[in-house]
């Protein structure tokens, strides 16, 4: 990993600076894909997968190089997801057999997404405490979890995707500002109003389907 990160030490030198710390292009890079990203999720256009997984590979190169192995390792599991991600937007089904839509998850789904992340965080901590130099475990663990949750509701187009992403990305803006990321305490910053309008947008989107289908129903009848 060292070779690598010495072989792309161009794409780390400083761009500017903000508040006495440099922002490398692989930081601005990554910064004006990421909010491609989010405006594509918003509208439901697709191409949002690919930006993913390019912003999250820059992403892994950036936390790696600054020891933020928790935040590092989920864009690994992120550019994974994208490609997940993809295929389920393009191809993916519903439990009925429809094409994938937004929709609403139920109670049943919120208790299990939200025990399963509780249950997780922990063990994520204790594993970063205990075999990395992370200098900030618990809170790096945290966000990690949490985004690999908001990425499965995102990619199964479950509205409660951008409820989790407002929570995760308060607590990011906190933990890359311990690190001096300043863009991309900027970007996260950025990603709380945004992610209040996904959720609107989304809501608005599901209010449609919904009067859709019971128009249909009522044309059945």
């Amino acid at each position: 990993m060292d070779a690598l990160l010495i072989w792309l030490a161009p794409l780390f030198a400083p761009a500017f600076e903000a508040l006495g710390s440099p922002i490398t292009w692989v930081e601005l890079l990554a910064f004006v894909l990421s909010i491609w990203m989010v405006v594509c999720n918003m509208r439901e256009q697709v191409l949002a997968w690919p930006l993913a997984l390019i912003s999250s590979l820059l992403y892994f190169l950036l936390f790696w190089s600054g020891k933020l192995y928790g935040e590092a390792s989920l864009q690994l599991l992120f550019a994974s997801l994208a490609v997940w991600g993809w295929w389920q937007w393009l191809r993916g089904r519903t439990a009925d057999g429809q094409a994938l839509h937004v929709r609403r998850l139920d109670a049943k789904g919120i208790w299990v997404a939200g025990m399963t992340t509780l249950m997780l965080w922990p063990m994520l901590g204790w594993f970063l405490h205990s075999h990395t130099d992370s200098p900030l475990p618990y809170w790096d663990a945290f966000p990690t979890v949490a985004s690999l949750t908001g990425q499965w509701l995102l990619g199964r187009k479950y509205r409660e995707n951008w409820t989790v992403w407002v929570v995760v990305n308060v607590v990011s803006v906190g933990l890359f500002a311990f690190k001096g990321y300043w863009l991309t305490v900027l970007l996260y910053a950025v990603f709380i109003p945004m992610s209040v309008a996904g959720w609107r947008a989304w809501q608005k989107q599901l209010r449609q389907i919904q009067q859709r289908q019971h128009g249909q129903h009522a044309s059945a009848c």
